[in-house]
């Protein structure tokens, strides 16, 4: 029974309790997170042709590409690159491939060398893009998976 002259307060169930500590919870550990990702500070800047001094197109990102693998001590020539993307896609670092197995299971291969998102996130090569469809993080993390799978990109010649 209430306290005299005091409305009664509305039951809620235990579930609905619960949710809202656990969403509270969740917040306050999510907040440090997003806080820190957005402080200049902490954010590596990402390799592009530009700031490497190569054009942007084709032939800049495959040089971009090679100077950071060069550092990263990944396997690869030009021309194992520029062959494996003229075949994968045609130099078109927006190409996605909504039709073959992998996009049938909800992960379409995808950029100048059609990587899955799986495999881009397992080979992604620090200080470039987290993006698949940036033509250096796409190259660097293809190759990358290349190196580990068959040697080199330069040792691949169809579909990997």
């Amino acid at each position: 029974m209430p306290a005299a002259g005091l409305p009664r307060r509305p039951r809620t169930s235990r579930l609905v309790r619960t949710l809202v500590v656990a969403g509270t919870g969740a917040a306050v550990l999510a907040l440090p997170l997003l806080g820190a990702g957005s402080a200049s500070a902490a954010t590596p800047s990402l390799t592009t042709a530009a700031v490497l001094g190569y054009p942007n197109n084709l032939d800049g990102w495959i040089r971009a590409s090679l100077a950071i693998m060069a550092e990263r001590n990944i396997p690869g020539s030009y021309d194992g690159i520029y062959r494996n993307i003229m075949r994968e896609s045609s130099g078109n670092p927006n190409a996605i491939n909504l039709w073959d197995s992998n996009a049938a299971a909800g992960t379409p291969s995808k950029g100048l060398l059609q990587v899955i998102d799986p495999t881009f996130q397992a080979y992604h090569v620090p200080g470039t893009s987290f993006d698949p469809y940036d033509p250096i993080a796409n190259i660097t993390a293809a190759c990358n998976y290349a190196a580990a799978r068959y040697g080199s990109i330069d040792n691949v010649f169809g579909a990997y």
